[in-house]
């Protein structure tokens, strides 16, 4: 018997169609309509009022729901419109124009990554790239080679989003902190699917949003600060959230907000907080050991009758190198994606990569050999 299976009711999608795309955009749960209802309601009851009623607070509210997820404490988690813009507060709080001005990243990295990082060499860091050798798994023993005194910043992805790479982040932590460089996790493909223990792990900050495996929707990123590092950075991309005295309206420079609050931007993105306060509820009332279990058990399924079928596994097999996705390679990848789509089954493809496909703690099993029948069905309609 699947416990899990109970949850099946609270997402009104799997009536409609085989979803196993969470590793892009989790289903909705029931209650996030509910809680979006909430918001509209104290909009139009409450008005202004509503911000000293709650509004004001819901980032770190919504950031202690989120954080025995991750392994965090309370206190130690705030909210901001994506992970970039978390990513972007922590390049800020270092400065790139001395002898430590090296940001360390990888070549499986998300773009973002890469993007924002790279947009810091106007200001002096330079970016080291660590390249992987066949574009599924991360060299993290060239990570570790890469980092020295001349370190500031190394970004880790716990996942990697294109092969579901599971990568052991450990040793690169350790030689980061040995030579006095800072480390920020990349969690965005692991929150809510593979277990997270921030404070474990000794991370200094860590990174990711709501959309995928925690099922909360687009536009509430999250940012984890190792709680004694708060009040000795100073990171310059701040606004007025991160004032000590925001209601004052003072004129700059800025006086920081002792703890978290420095490191808010501007105005909450309150009904996103809402949102995203649904899914993370629900993942923490299953627990992520839970949901591993299951994954690692569907993913199997799914990762076994593609090898029957021929098709090559474009990820790392086992399962402590592995996360929360299954990417299939075949020919034309991106048409047999939009053609198990246009039969309702939701998965989607990345070039590079493959078709990725993601079951979560509300699949079947059922569904997994659905979808590789339909997916043999096309591929074989194509060959023919």
């Amino acid at each position: 018997m699947d416990a899990l299976l109970g949850w099946r009711a609270e997402f009104p999608i799997l009536d409609t169609c085989t979803y196993l795309v969470s590793h892009s955009l989790g289903a909705m749960p029931r209650r996030t309509e509910t809680y979006l209802s909430q918001f509209a309601r104290e909009w139009g009851t409450r008005g202004v009022r509503a911000w000293h009623e709650g509004w004001w607070e819901i980032g770190r509210v919504t950031g202690d729901i989120l954080a025995p997820t991750i392994g965090a404490a309370p206190g130690t988690i705030s909210m901001h419109q994506n992970a970039t813009v978390a990513q972007a507060i922590v390049a800020s709080c270092f400065s790139y124009d001395g002898p430590r001005r090296r940001i360390v990243v990888q070549d499986l990295d998300f773009p973002s990554n890469h993007y924002l990082f790279h947009g810091f060499e106007r200001y002096g860091a330079e970016v080291v790239t660590v390249p992987s050798d066949d574009a599924v798994r991360g060299r993290m023993d060239r990570v570790v080679d890469a980092i020295d005194e001349r370190t500031a910043l190394v970004n880790l992805s716990l996942v990697l989003f294109r092969s579901a790479h599971l990568q052991d982040v450990a040793p690169a932590i350790e030689k980061a902190h040995r030579v006095g460089a800072r480390v920020v996790l990349d969690l965005y493909q692991a929150a809510g699917a593979v277990p997270v223990e921030v404070t474990a792990l000794g991370a200094d900050f860590a990174v990711g949003g709501s959309v995928k495996w925690l099922c909360g929707g687009p536009g509430a990123g999250y940012l984890y600060v190792r709680p004694d590092l708060m009040s000795t950075l100073r990171p310059a991309a701040v606004g007025w959230a991160g004032h000590a005295e925001p209601f004052q309206f003072t004129p700059g420079p800025v006086a920081y907000a002792e703890g978290l609050e420095r490191f808010q931007s501007g105005t909450p993105n309150v009904p996103a907080l809402y949102s995203a306060r649904a899914g993370y509820e629900i993942v923490a009332e299953i627990g992520v050991p839970a949901i591993r279990k299951k994954s690692l058990r569907l993913t199997r399924r799914l990762m076994d009758a593609a090898e029957q079928r021929g098709w090559r596994l474009a990820m790392p097999t086992d399962d402590h190198e592995r996360g929360a996705s299954v990417i299939i390679d075949v020919p034309d990848g991106a048409a047999v994606t939009q053609a198990l789509i246009a039969r309702e089954v939701i998965v989607d493809y990345r070039p590079g990569a493959g078709i990725r496909i993601a079951p979560h703690f509300y699949n079947t099993e059922t569904e997994i050999d659905h979808a590789v029948d339909v997916m043999q069905d096309i591929v074989g309609e194509r060959e023919g």
